[in-house]
């Protein structure tokens, strides 16, 4: 559910995921298109994390968007 509710409001949501992960370009962000697979491996490319890594914190940043906290920890910008 809580992917869903990132891809369903990719507008306001890409905004926050520039925010979170700042090494993201805006061609990148249309690109992703609210895709968590293609989010999850730009992430792992800018910042030469392991998958793992990666889905640990696009789950709890995604989760948090949810909580209300803006998801401001974890892989550094």
């Amino acid at each position: 559910m809580v992917w869903k509710h990132v891809q369903g409001n990719w507008a306001e949501s890409r905004s926050r995921i520039k925010q979170r992960w700042s090494r993201l370009t805006e061609d990148d962000l249309n690109h992703i298109d609210g895709s968590r697979d293609r989010l999850r491996h730009l992430i792992q490319e800018r910042y030469q994390a392991a998958k793992e890594q990666v889905d640990r914190e696009m789950d709890e940043w995604a989760s948090s968007q949810d909580a209300g906290d803006g998801g401001e920890r974890g892989t550094p910008k």
